[in-house]
């Protein structure tokens, strides 16, 4: 099972750092999956992903307070409204949007109903 825990980390990894070049792709959730398997199978890399200078305190604040800091829900909700809105630019069906209106408004809830966490 630890195999697989370091797998799955590994692969959240892997996309989390892809998401830091990709803007369609997000950072923060897949590096909180890989700290969560990491966790369960690799003190070492969790620790490491704990300790990081930039991933580190997001991934910190979750764990410690199951918090957001502001300037990340700014981004988020930020970044779901870019979506949505270059989702109706290019013309997807309204079939579509408002599939993504219903899913992109529970992300944000979801988000904006997290504590803020410590003082930034």
């Amino acid at each position: 099972m630890r195999g697989l825990w370091l797998a799955l980390g590994g692969l959240f990894l892997g996309l989390g750092l892809l998401g830091v070049v990709l803007p369609v792709l997000p950072t923060t959730p897949f590096l909180l999956l890989a700290a969560g398997c990491f966790a369960k199978s690799s003190p070492r890399l969790h620790q490491w992903l704990l300790g990081h200078p930039v991933f580190g305190p997001p991934i910190r604040n979750w764990e410690e307070n199951g918090a957001i800091s502001r300037k990340a829900k700014r981004l988020a909700v930020g970044s779901m409204a870019a979506v949505w809105g270059v989702s109706l630019l290019v013309g997807l069906p309204w079939s579509a949007l408002i599939v993504q209106t219903v899913l992109i408004g529970i992300g944000a809830a979801f988000v904006l109903t997290r504590p803020d966490g410590p003082s930034e």
